[in-house]
This record gives C-alpha cells, structure tokens and sequence, in this order.
C-alpha cells in the first residue's frame, strides 16, 4: 500500500537547487557592537580601535597600501583610526566619572 505523500520532500533534479534566502548577519553583528558600546562607551571605542590598528598595520606590512574604506590610503586609516582611539582614551575618565556619580545616586 502507498501513500499519497510518498514522493513529497524529495530532491528533483530538473528543479534545479532553490536561492538560499539572504541572511542579514551584518545587521545583528552591527547591533551587537552599537550595544556594546552603549553599555561600554569609550572602553568599547578603544578596543575596537585598536583591533583596527592592529589589522591595518598587519595588512600595510603585507603590502596593502589602498583600503576599501572610503579615506582609501592605508595612512589615512591609521591616522583616523588613531585618533578615535586618543579620543576615547581621553574620555575614559570622564565617563568613569558619570558612572560613579550615576550609581551614587
């Protein structure tokens, strides 16, 4: 006795393989660091910056001289990036500062 479901859930080749659905990962990886970096403010901005430099100066010594980014030289990159991270470590104290006087209440 067969079942009418019997050739249901198949592979058919003449169909051919179906388009994977689009995946937006990018979107969550992007939340998850603007979170991370609500919750950790300029601490986060320093790590972050310096896992760029840190890539950027590996990939200019492996001879990367022009970036996808939109400053383009790798330099530059260095130099933007370089700066954020001076600013944030410059703003630690002071959003250490508003946290103890939020939490003190």
């Amino acid at each position: 006795m067969t079942s009418a479901h019997e050739g249901l859930n198949r592979y058919d080749p003449r169909v051919g393989d179906p388009t994977p659905a689009f995946d937006p990962l990018k979107l969550c990886v992007f939340t998850t660091v603007a979170l991370i970096t609500c919750v950790l403010g300029p601490v986060a901005l320093l790590a972050f910056s310096g896992v760029a430099i840190a890539g950027y100066v590996r990939a200019r010594r492996a001879g990367l001289l022009r970036s996808k980014c939109r400053l383009g030289d790798t330099r530059l990159v260095l130099l933007y990036l370089s700066v954020i991270a001076l600013l944030a470590t410059a703003a630690i104290p002071f959003w250490v500062m508003l946290w103890i006087r939020i939490l003190a209440g």
